[in-house]
């Protein structure tokens, strides 16, 4: 038996190991775990408006006539809004605008939130999706259906009380409107953003005044957007209208999502 030195045997025993077809080696042999996965997109906005400056000066006079009738020098004030307290002015931002006249007072508030995913695997626009979705749940909007029948009902049965449920009534939203076969309840929204709806809430301000919020809340992207327009009249005899502030909310959160497009 020839000798063959220790060296050279090493050799010999390593290349039979590594020959072969050549696909294995330290790359196969490796394991680097679980193949990587990219993060969720982050949303389409990165900041929010002022929105003290978001709504132009010929809307407040529309939407807010009382503060008109204010000395020269409180109109200035009154059109610039107040700003809302927030701790994060790159999530959340607002502003209020009041007008008090003899007739009624009148206000306009406005929300945004911008959302952020912390979950990597979770776009920001999805989560606000989300959130949004959990804001049209809580409103508890009726059934989609009207009838002529609904309508028959909403015209000749004007609301004697204001409806206190989370959202209004057929009659509370729309049977002092005069508004015929028009569907004025709390709905979906059509054509507003990525998804929107409204509600009309008719409740009592004190022992007799009835006060009449509609907002209409919609997103655009990882944005959501609220927008809240009440009147309360001066005379409890009176309830406030509700196409007319149906009809200005909504042409309002048009307007804003179009400054989110800009």
């Amino acid at each position: 038996m020839a000798y063959v030195p220790g060296v050279a045997l090493l050799a010999v025993l390593t290349a039979g190991c590594t020959g072969g077809t050549g696909t294995e080696g330290p790359a196969a042999d490796s394991k680097p775990g679980s193949p990587s996965i990219a993060a969720a997109p982050s949303g389409k906005y990165r900041t929010l408006p002022e929105p003290c400056r978001s709504i132009a000066l010929s809307t407040l006079k529309d939407l807010l006539p009382g503060i008109a009738e204010l000395p020269e020098n409180q109109q200035e004030k009154a059109y610039r809004g107040t700003a809302a307290v927030t701790y994060d002015t790159d999530r959340r931002v607002g502003c209020q605008w009041k007008s008090e006249a003899a007739a009624s007072s009148r206000s306009v508030v406005l929300d945004f939130e911008r959302v952020v995913s912390y979950d990597t695997s979770v776009s920001d626009e999805d989560r606000a999706r989300e959130v949004y979705g959990k804001k049209e749940t809580a409103a508890h909007l009726p059934s989609a259906t009207f009838t002529p029948a609904d309508a028959e009902k909403m015209t000749a049965s004007p609301s004697d009380s204001p409806s206190d449920s989370p959202s209004g009534s057929a009659q509370g939203a729309g049977g002092d409107a005069g508004a015929g076969p028009e569907d004025l309840r709390p709905r979906a929204l059509d054509d507003l953003g990525d998804a929107a709806f409204l509600d009309d809430l008719l409740t009592r301000a004190g022992s007799s005044a009835q006060h009449r919020t509609v907002s209409v809340v919609f997103r655009t992207s990882n944005v959501i957007v609220t927008v809240r327009y009440s009147e309360q009249p001066a005379l409890a005899s009176q309830v406030p209208d509700s196409k007319e502030l149906q009809e200005k909310a909504q042409a309002l959160a048009r307007k804003l999502v179009d400054k989110f497009s800009e």
